[in-house]
């Protein structure tokens, strides 16, 4: 049997832009990419602190320790700059590795950086 289990997590991020006339997606800073162990193109969820809302999107790379997390087309709807998100990515697995899995976990500061 497989399950789906959380894979990545972005916790408490800060809204740089939302962007209504772009395609879609969210633009997430290369160096966050890297930490949580995104890849463009991949499916993440978004959550938004100050509204509730929750949506299913993919991920474009963003430039590198710009700090950027930017919503794009329909995303930009509900979510407005400055606002807190959290970005989650999940993964398929096998339902006895998934018991051993440790997600990652990454809590940047509020300029959307990491601590060094």
């Amino acid at each position: 049997m497989e399950i789906q289990i959380l894979k990545s997590k972005i916790h408490r991020v800060t809204v740089t832009e939302a962007n209504i006339d772009y395609i879609g997606s969210i633009t997430i800073d290369e160096n966050l990419m890297d930490a949580a162990n995104l890849i463009e193109n991949e499916q993440v969820h978004v959550l938004n602190y100050q509204n509730g809302a929750r949506l299913i999107t993919y991920v474009i790379k963003g430039e590198r320790g710009s700090g950027i997390i930017c919503l794009n087309g329909p995303a930009a709807i509900h979510f407005n700059e400055g606002d807190m998100a959290i970005v989650i990515s999940y993964a398929t697995m096998d339902f006895e590795l998934a018991k051993t899995f440790q997600p990652i976990v990454i809590f940047p500061n509020a300029d959307n950086q990491l601590a060094l």
